[in-house]
């Protein structure tokens, strides 16, 4: 369990995400489960290489959206950025006073904090200069993550 000065961060052993068929959404989760956190996700219409990658992690994957899907009462529920207001599930999370954050919020809290980031962005490119780096800092004897 991780503590945080954030309440919404506060100890959890459980988390769920709204949203959880994309590529970032599905890997985060995976990292979590990886950390001990129960998982549980949902979303519409989850295909592969993403359902492959959830189920082969025994990573349970709601199809669609419903206010049920949160009855298992998770610690922290991660909204999509795809996610907007009239959402069966974002709605109750916030009527339930539920915990919530954005996967951003969620990578700071529980993989950034402490550590040295180094961020590649653009639109084109951004996958070669990664491993490019990646491979320079390896060769220089660094363990970039």
């Amino acid at each position: 369990m991780v503590h945080s000065a954030s309440p919404v961060f506060a100890p959890i052993r459980s988390v769920h995400f709204t949203g959880i068929g994309g590529t970032a959404m599905a890997s985060v989760a995976a990292a979590m489960q990886e950390r001990g956190f129960a998982v549980t996700g949902s979303d519409q219409n989850v295909y592969p290489p993403m359902s492959d990658f959830l189920a082969a992690r025994g990573i349970a994957v709601m199809a669609g959206y419903a206010e049920a899907n949160l009855a298992h009462g998770p610690d922290l529920v991660v909204i999509g950025n795809a996610i907007s207001r009239g959402n069966p599930e974002a709605e109750a999370v916030l009527d339930r006073r539920l915990r919530f954050c954005s996967l951003p919020e969620l990578l700071k809290e529980h993989f950034l904090r402490g550590r040295r980031c180094l961020v590649v962005a653009g639109t084109h490119g951004k996958t070669t200069t990664t491993s490019l780096l990646a491979w320079v800092f390896e060769h220089a004897g660094l363990n970039p993550g």
